[in-house]
């Protein structure tokens, strides 16, 4: 068995109603808080009603950031720079994964003072990081980025010269992952479908990664499962009881997700999605739900004319078989099978073609030169600049 490292998780808390345990949580770390949110969506519901009173009656005061969109380097710096004489004692950050993101960057850089950019992989200086990070408890209310599983807290600067780049150390992953699926409840369908291909996505790219490893396998295909049985019943607006089990399906899809994610490393779609999220205005996991087939599809081909025995071709066939439900299903009908299923969900899933997007043709040569990052490097077979393109064509109209 080739040997593994597992990093840091935090101390997860899953369920229903688990919420209810936040107070109790952070009132252990101090009385003064620094709440992250996202835009109106969860301060406007009958659960942050609940909460504000029980964090009253903790004795617990807090100022509150909103995060809208994808964080920015200078959002992040601003809230530094406001808050970091403030004396908070714990960050809690509510909302989807750019919300958690921010909520990471800043509880790792109260104590210290400095500028994210002085750690951004890629960009600056790229100092070590050397903490204390203030403690950080992240409550996701979408089910997609795993981000409150993972130790890096991705930026965002959009434009010509823009770049999606992450401040990653383990000092920053949060001491309690808080994943309720009642917080689920208010996602609107494209929301759904988005953050939905996004943690799936994670789990297939962890699943065939170059540092997959036993652990992050056997967590990868049970997000999977949870996915293929989730994702669609919950998009599809299901009543009552079958919308319920969505919601909690991808709930454990989801943090299943970071985990691996963390762990692993990613593939060909993550690699595209960051100069694709970085030049253009698009969400992450609309990126990935739209380049997943096709990513897929390239691979598998690549694998098949040039390394034919490659490990991953073996992982991507069990996927095939686990969403068909067929044991008995040979390899190549078991790959036919996993891309018609992807091709299959981004029709039904309404993602978008990237000439909807905004991207052009004369786009594509720059989106590729940009796509060699950290996750480009742990696809599971290496691909030329023309194949990676091929990608980006199939999605273009």
């Amino acid at each position: 068995m080739t040997p593994f490292a597992i990093g840091r998780l935090p101390r997860i808390e899953f369920g229903a109603g688990c919420l209810a345990r936040l107070p109790g949580l952070a009132a252990a770390y101090g009385r003064q808080l620094l709440l992250v949110t996202g835009g109106e969506s969860f301060t406007a519901t009958a659960q942050w009603d609940s909460l504000e009173q029980n964090l009253r009656e903790r004795g617990c005061t807090w100022d509150l950031i909103r995060i809208a969109g994808e964080p920015s380097p200078e959002a992040v710096d601003d809230a530094v720079d406001l808050y970091r004489d403030h004396g908070i004692h714990v960050v809690i950050g509510i909302g989807g994964g750019s919300v958690l993101d921010a909520a990471k960057a800043i509880a790792g850089l109260l104590k210290p003072g400095n500028s994210v950019m002085d750690h951004l992989e890629g960009v600056g200086p790229e100092l070590p990081y050397e903490g204390p990070a203030t403690p950080f408890i992240a409550v996701p209310t979408t089910a997609g980025t795993g981000s409150e599983a993972t130790k890096n807290a991705v930026l965002t600067r959009h434009g010509v010269d823009g770049f999606k780049k992450s401040f990653r150390d383990e000092q920053l992953m949060a001491a309690y992952a808080i994943i309720d699926p009642d917080l689920l409840a208010s996602c609107p369908p494209d929301l759904i479908a988005a953050n939905g291909m996004d943690a799936f996505t994670q789990l297939l790219e962890a699943y065939v990664s170059t540092r997959s490893n036993p652990i992050t396998d056997a967590l990868a295909l049970s997000g999977i499962q949870a996915a293929v049985e989730g994702l669609l019943p919950w998009y599809q607006g299901e009543s009552g009881t079958a919308a319920a089990i969505g919601q909690e399906k991808m709930a454990y899809a989801a943090l299943l997700s970071g985990i691996c994610l963390a762990q692993t490393g990613l593939g060909s779609v993550h690699g595209l999605a960051q100069p694709l999220g970085s030049f253009f205005p698009i969400p992450h996991g609309v990126i990935c739900g739209t380049l997943l087939a096709a990513a897929t599809e390239v691979n598998i081909e690549v694998m098949q004319l040039r390394v034919p025995d490659a490990p991953a071709l073996k992982k991507y066939a069990a996927v095939g078989r686990l969403i068909l439900e067929n044991p008995m299903l040979d390899d190549g009908m078991a790959l036919a099978g996993l891309i018609e299923m992807l091709k299959d969900w981004t029709v039904r899933l309404r993602l978008p073609t990237l000439s909807s997007l905004g991207v052009g043709l004369a786009d594509f040569r720059r989106i590729v030169a940009h796509s060699r990052g950290s996750s480009m490097k742990t696809n599971p077979v290496l691909l030329t600049d023309e194949e990676v393109e091929r990608i980006l064509h199939q999605r273009f109209v």
